[in-house]
């Protein structure tokens, strides 16, 4: 089996329609070792030292991409499943629109690789800190464990839409999309 980009690119694009994303719910291949692939904390794809230059396999393969239940991260394919080191979040999430207003108010991101997401039940939204830090990791939910992180722009224009309650006697901060409330973070 190959760890080159391109061969995995191959195999995937035989296996799922271009129209959707692959089945990767029903693909579930023994583990076939460790790729030298390592997304960066800034989110570029660095395949054996160098970064990833074609965007098409960046893209496809983060339709390919899953966490599993041991933390790690792993490109899976019918019959081959990788390995790879992922140094934050595989993904960063970006521009952040508002459309709607109170309760029936939605707000969607959009990722580093082009699919735009809405928070809510499929995309949640999860605000949470840096291990030993106070630094907020905000993140929105994509799909098989994987998540993006909220870049500090879009965190910022969510923190501008963000409203106070008191939830539970306890008063809180957070934003209202589709029909849910998200904390935030705590209130005043």
């Amino acid at each position: 089996m190959s760890t080159k980009p391109e061969d995995i690119a191959k195999v995937v694009s035989e296996h799922s329609n271009e129209c959707s994303l692959p089945p990767l719910d029903k693909w579930h291949p023994e583990l076939s070792g460790d790729m030298d692939l390592v997304i960066t904390r800034d989110g570029q794809w660095v395949f054996k030292g160098n970064p990833i230059e074609r965007e098409a396999i960046v893209k496809l393969f983060s339709t390919i991409l899953r966490r599993e239940d041991d933390g790690h991260y792993y490109l899976v394919t019918p019959v081959e499943k990788w390995r790879i080191q992922v140094e934050d979040s595989p993904l960063l999430a970006h521009t952040l629109v508002v459309t709607g207003e109170g309760e029936s108010q939605v707000l969607s991101l959009t990722t580093n690789m082009g699919e735009t997401l809405e928070i809510g039940r499929d995309h949640g939204l999860t605000i949470e800190s840096y291990p030993g830090s106070d630094e907020p990791r905000p993140t929105i939910s994509v799909r098989h464990g994987v998540e993006a992180r909220l870049q500090t722009s879009a965190f910022y224009d969510l923190v501008a839409v963000a409203e106070e309650r008191e939830i539970n006697g306890v008063n809180v901060v957070g934003v209202m999309s589709n029909g849910n409330f998200w904390k935030i973070g705590q209130g005043g």
